[in-house]
């Protein structure tokens, strides 16, 4: 059986983004629509204005200031290099109309793979100390050789069976990890597919939750303990998470710490990166608080996946 790709400290090898190394694919295959993260429509296919020759953001260190907060959130997941070196053996969407249209086809399917990629590596983790981790190898390693497959193979390619095949794994993980320890006071008074949008959660108990496909936008989670809180799916756009520690939360994803807001106080768990926005400042009294925020939320393209 090949190795798994695994996620490493400080750089997700293979499973997070390097643009440095992708034909700049979420700027040209992706569209998005004007809205509060994005200022312009843009169709997918279609490259954005602010791409260049080179295939870089030309105010990359503006966005969010620029209006185009939904490209700070966004994360391919390393589809965007797995897509432009792998797939496509290094050729680029600008070289022929073919390849183009091939690659703006594959690209949003290579990166829902490796979504369910991270999740199944990180559902390995979890099962490890307890249970045969053999099921989830198998699944990830299947999942892992769609990934590879052709452009032609990964256009006949069910994506939806492929997600509902691993869901049961998923659950079964989280529940392992989640019987690991305590279960926490304000666990039992929420569910999956909680209303939590704006909920005043600060410091709440949520050990071994399962908040799974919950709203929880602008929710206020300072202090919130999230250890072994399955958080699969949960909307935490504008989420405050300011001195929260979520080293021990399950299924998060980069995207869900791209849409919220938190501080230097915030732990996250290893591998993931601090989102340049989640600076603060100090008021005249002398303590912290949040930065002005431009646009909230998970942009136009990740909603559209």
């Amino acid at each position: 059986m090949a190795t798994r790709t695994r996620v490493e400290l400080g750089r997700r090898e293979d499973l997070g983004a390097d643009c440095a190394n992708c034909f700049g694919l979420c700027c040209v295959a992706l569209a998005f629509a004007k809205s509060a993260d994005f200022p312009f429509d843009k169709d997918a296919g279609d490259p954005c204005t602010n791409l260049d020759e080179a295939d870089a953001c030309r105010i990359h260190p503006h966005l969010r200031e620029r209006g185009f907060s939904g490209c700070t959130v966004f994360d391919c997941s390393g589809a965007g290099q797995k897509v432009s070196r792998h797939t496509f053996g290094g050729r680029s969407w600008r070289d022929d109309p073919e390849t183009r249209r091939s690659m703006f086809a594959t690209f949003p399917i290579v990166r829902r793979l490796h979504d369910l990629l991270r999740h199944l590596d990180e559902a390995i983790a979890l099962v490890r100390s307890t249970s045969d981790e053999a099921p989830w190898v198998a699944a990830f390693e299947h999942v892992r050789l769609l990934s590879d497959g052709t452009p032609e193979d990964l256009a006949t390619l069910d994506v939806d069976a492929e997600y509902d095949r691993v869901r049961p794994l998923l659950l079964d993980a989280s529940a392992i990890a989640r019987a690991q320890g305590p279960i926490g006071a304000r666990a039992q008074q929420v569910g999956a597919g909680s209303d939590l949008v704006g909920a005043d959660l600060r410091g709440a108990d949520l050990r071994g939750a399962t908040l799974r496909g919950s709203l929880a936008i602008a929710a206020d989670l300072r202090g919130a303990r999230l250890d072994r809180c399955d958080l699969l799916g949960v909307d935490l756009r504008d989420a405050d998470l300011r001195g929260t520690d979520l080293s021990g939360a399950v299924y998060l994803t980069q995207m869900q710490v791209n849409a919220a807001r938190g501080d230097s106080g915030t732990v996250l768990p290893e591998g993931f990166q601090r989102p340049g926005h989640w600076r603060t400042t100090t008021d005249a009294a002398g303590g912290l608080t949040p930065p002005r925020r431009g646009p909230s939320g998970r942009g136009a393209r990740s909603r559209r996946r």
